[in-house]
């Protein structure tokens, strides 16, 4: 008969227990060793034992085993399990990543301002951050174009309770959009912008169900020059429709273009110093 071996370490160095938590898809965590931050994507069984994917707001995975106290989970230690055919009802997530809140009401619009170039910016962004802008009370409008910015920024006057962000189009250095921010640049203002000629672009090629975005010639409407190389019809509003309709989350987009609304949702929320 075995006899009773009491466990005599100290209570202070005795490891309080965890919360097991279900990897369940989309949920996000983060590694405790490494700091890796990501949407959970599967689980599998290996020969070492079980993992869990990881994708992070840039789209890069990486693959982490399911050791117990690995992860933090809203600043938390848990172990992550593998979740059962009928676990727990996964937390929901906005479009952007974030956290939803259950029966969150739009707080009332605040004086700052987030400004694109034109509608299939808006729609885009509406898209995928239109959840966490009501919540903060940001309100996104488009310009048609950013010609006029200056005279624009002068008209809205802002000021540290009311911050002006701009989004723009193929904001590279020597081109004609970089100048124009040049002028309004102030620190109530923040322009940003992405690398790419439309924001067309800033959709991933393969969310489109695309190879790549073709490279249209200089000298060429390149909307309608896209629709011609990709044997769509020449309607570049329906061929919008058709790009948009893939955007499903964060996922969908390039990391470039979400780092520069990130940065803008950002300054326009951030209290006045």
């Amino acid at each position: 008969m075995r006899s009773y071996q009491p466990d005599l370490t100290p209570p202070w160095k005795r490891s309080a227990p965890v919360p097991e938590v279900p990897a369940e898809p989309d949920l996000v965590v983060e590694e405790v060793s490494t700091g890796f931050c990501g949407a959970v994507i599967r689980c599998e069984k290996t020969a070492q034992g079980p993992t869990v994917t990881l994708e992070d707001r840039f789209g890069k995975h990486r693959v982490f085993p399911m050791e117990p106290r690995g992860f933090l989970l809203e600043g938390r230690v848990v172990t992550l399990v593998r979740p059962s055919a009928a676990g727990p009802v996964r937390p929901t997530r906005t479009a952007s990543g974030s956290v939803a809140v259950p029966g969150a009401r739009a707080r009332v619009a605040r004086a700052g301002r987030i400004y694109v170039e034109g509608r299939h910016d808006a729609e885009l962004v509406e898209r995928v951050w239109g959840d966490d802008l009501r919540i903060e009370g940001v309100v996104v409008e488009y310009l048609e174009g950013i010609d006029d910015l200056p005279a624009i920024v002068r008209e809205f006057s802002p000021g540290p309770d009311a911050r002006l962000g701009v989004l723009v189009d193929h904001l590279v250095p020597g081109s004609k959009e970089s100048r124009i921010a040049d002028l309004v640049s102030d620190a109530d203002v923040l322009v940003v912008g992405h690398p790419y000629i439309d924001v067309w672009e800033a959709v991933k090629p393969s969310s489109v169900g695309i190879p790549a975005w073709p490279v249209v010639p200089r000298g060429q409407d390149w909307k309608t020059g896209v629709c011609r190389s990709l044997g769509w019809p020449e309607n570049t509003g329906a061929a919008w429709q058709r790009i948009l309709s893939t955007v499903r989350s964060y996922r969908d987009l390039e990391p470039a273009l979400l780092g520069s609304v990130e940065h803008l949702i950002d300054f326009v929320t951030a209290p006045p110093e």
